[in-house]
């Protein structure tokens, strides 16, 4: 069972969830190096786009080595929307194209963007469909939550109209804006969508750390594949484990075992190889190792690395350092299995989600709120 994305084969149903200062090209190589999939880019926004902010342009780059360049857009405006694709499919810069409409923070859902935004069901129906329009042949895809919260669901809806403007898939995280990544993930709700668009491919997203988790979404959920986001947070070795669970999986094979797991040496390993290639990314050393040092918590959580060393990997300015500081682990150190396992990222509890006054007296957009819209996209990092 492989995704097929336009004229595109993902021979392994595996999806890497676009993260803002995460998914950027280091990190996408560096997933790749280790396991299939698709492997998509930081949500930009669709006006920066239309703009050409120096940022913007820099974030929908792709290295050569990458095959299908997938790149998220987030956007409030149908016309908007639709300018920004053209330019992509203009100027030959994607093979496919996924719609956010999944965020939670509140600077976004407060202007009615985001997982607020298909709560206003003829705004979303008309984004879908302006993109799919201008994508012509390029795939496009949607991603989503299950609604506002629990009294306010959107994603049946919001799947049948995204499926009814033609995209390739829809992506379900199966949280509400609400619950932001707190609790678990409401795996039936995917089963849920599964069942409600059976021609359409639907992908399940929320609380997979590990291939097991993933085969055991696709086996509860009946889904055509994972969307991994958190889980591969210092983890890039995630997508090896992925791509065989889900392949023996999909063979009937037994579940291969965990043995494959990285010692502390083939962490230090990932994690120099991460340094260079965002060295090579911001094609600059210094800004390479400030911004690996959000990842330090993450690649070492479980492992004997003792806080002195962590703070010095964390202040450290050039790769040479950075080697001089990994060198000092002991590398022969096995993976430490269950400490080493389980969320990590960004959490945060239950929480009110923040809306435009009267947002929710009505599913159709009232020209108060269209212009609150307006400025919803500038408060938005991502180009």
């Amino acid at each position: 069972m492989a995704l097929r994305y336009g004229k595109h084969t993902i021979v392994v149903p595996v999806v890497l969830a676009p993260m803002a200062g995460i998914t950027n090209t280091a990190f996408r190589r560096l997933c790749r190096e280790h396991g299939g999939g698709l492997f998509v880019s930081e949500m930009i926004t669709s006006r920066a786009l239309v703009e050409r902010t120096p940022e913007s342009m820099r974030l929908i780059r792709h290295h050569p080595s990458e095959e299908i360049r997938s790149i998220q857009l987030y956007g409030v405006d149908p016309k908007t929307i639709s300018d920004a694709v053209s330019m992509l499919v203009d100027e030959d810069r994607a093979d496919h194209i996924d719609l956010n409409f999944g965020c939670p923070v509140p600077k976004v859902t407060r202007k009615g963007g985001g997982a607020a935004l298909p709560w206003k069901k003829d705004l979303f129906s008309a984004i879908v469909n302006a993109a799919v329009r201008a994508a012509g042949e390029i795939p496009v895809t949607v991603k989503m939550r299950k609604g506002i919260d629990d009294e306010h669901l959107t994603f049946i809806d919001a799947g049948k109209a995204a499926r009814d403007a033609g995209v390739a898939a829809v992506a379900l995280h199966g949280r509400t804006a609400e619950q932001y990544y707190s609790g678990q993930a409401d795996w039936e709700a995917i089963a849920q969508l599964r069942a409600a668009l059976p021609d359409c491919q639907v992908l399940g997203n929320g609380d997979i750390w590990s291939g097991e988790d993933a085969v055991e979404m696709m086996r509860q959920t009946g889904v055509d594949g994972v969307v991994v986001g958190r889980g591969c947070l210092g983890r890039p070795w995630l997508f090896g484990d992925l791509e065989r669970s889900i392949s023996a999986y999909l063979n009937g094979e037994s579940a291969p075992t965990q043995s494959s797991m990285p010692s502390l040496g083939e962490v230090a390993d990932a994690f120099y190889r991460h340094a260079q290639l965002l060295t090579e990314f911001f094609e600059e050393e210094n800004r390479a190792c400030r911004d690996i040092r959000k990842h330090v918590a993450w690649y070492f959580k479980g492992y004997p690395v003792g806080g002195e060393l962590r703070a010095q990997l964390a202040m450290a300015s050039s790769l040479a350092e950075i080697a001089e500081l990994l060198g000092q682990l002991d590398r022969t150190s096995p993976y430490p299995g269950e400490e080493a396992e389980g969320p990590r990222g960004r959490l945060g509890g239950v929480k009110s989600c923040s809306l435009p006054e009267n947002w929710l007296d009505s599913q159709e957009l009232s020209e108060s709120h269209r212009s609150q819209l307006e400025l919803a996209e500038l408060s938005v990092s991502g180009g």
